[in-house]
């Protein structure tokens, strides 16, 4: 039993209610939601007690993950725990997480924090949170502009792209696990020719797929997390192709059933699958992470069964 699970949930019941991510994303400041967090002291969760933190294992701190996810809250505060436990010294405001590429480097978050923390030639940078809106409705990532500094610590084991996968992964199973609830709720609710929909056997059938999909989320998150930091390449990979695969068919079936009214921007369940969709691709979808873990399945000697017992 996760003993830090339900404070957390109960904060951000209070702190992130749907009106309060619109607002944010909308434009408005979230000092003060950030604020609270930071009072709260989740934030140094990861960073080991030697230098004032919780020293959580990762295998807790998957569990808050995935509550930041369910109540869809508009900051980077995995990221932000993240950046202070690989960092010896941060700055207070929120960071988000980046790798660069070759093309643009999109970074989610990146409208709504102070900085960012970005992987480049194995090693770490922390800049200003520079450059431009990806202009997609209701998203605060941003397009970073550019990586000046000077690097402050050498780049984890596997990359800040591992980590920031099975973050992801997490976001991705507590929006499935909120998702799940909500159209469930729904499909017992809306009637149609005399009977909730729910009761129609092909609805059924979608929603038990569903129910599948926010399930291997969820896994995926625990195998992701419970190695620690930082995570293998295989679980990084299993983590976020799962996660990432059943994103797409999550939003797609919710949307589904929901029909009309959950387009409308009114209604709370955009909130949800545009992030599903945002975090499927954020730090590779699946089918970059199949190919890293194909390769890696192809060279090991082991067999499939050995290579997945001891690789994960």
């Amino acid at each position: 039993m996760n003993e830090f699970l339900e404070p957390f949930e109960r904060m951000l019941e209070s702190l992130s209610p749907p009106a309060a991510v619109r607002a944010i994303e909308a434009g408005e400041s979230a000092d003060a939601l950030w604020g609270t967090l930071a009072e709260s002291g989740f934030l140094d969760a990861l960073v080991p007690q030697e230098r004032g933190g919780a020293g959580l294992p990762l295998s807790e701190i998957c569990a808050l993950w995935q509550a930041l996810g369910r109540h869809a809250v508009p900051l980077p505060v995995g990221e932000t725990m993240i950046a202070r436990a690989l960092l010896g010294d941060c700055p207070d405001g929120p960071i988000a997480l980046a790798t660069a590429s070759a093309g643009e480097t999109i970074v989610p978050f990146g409208q709504v924090s102070d900085h960012i923390l970005v992987e480049t030639a194995g090693h770490l940078h922390l800049v200003e949170a520079r450059g431009e809106p990806v202009g997609v409705f209701g998203s605060t990532a941003l397009r970073l502009a550019s990586i000046d500094g000077e690097a402050m610590a050498a780049a984890p084991a596997g990359g800040l792209r591992a980590i920031a996968a099975i973050l992801r992964t997490a976001l991705i199973a507590g929006a499935a696990d909120r998702l799940t609830t909500m159209t469930a709720a729904y499909a017992g609710e809306r009637v149609q020719f005399g009977k909730p929909i729910g009761k129609q056997q092909a609805l059924q059938q979608q929603m038990a797929v569903m129910a599948e999909d926010m399930v291997a989320c969820r896994i995926a998150a625990q195998i992701g997390c419970a190695g620690g930091l930082p995570p293998s390449l295989a679980a990084a990979a299993t983590a976020k192709s799962i996660a990432s695969t059943a994103a797409a068919r999550l939003a797609a079936t919710a949307h589904a059933v929901h029909g009309a009214i959950g387009i409308s921007e009114e209604y709370d369940l955009q909130l949800y699958t545009r992030r599903l969709h945002e975090w499927r691709l954020a730090d590779g979808s699946e089918t970059y992470w199949n190919r890293l873990l194909g390769a890696a399945r192809l060279a090991d000697d082991r067999g499939s069964v050995d290579y997945v017992r001891e690789a994960l």
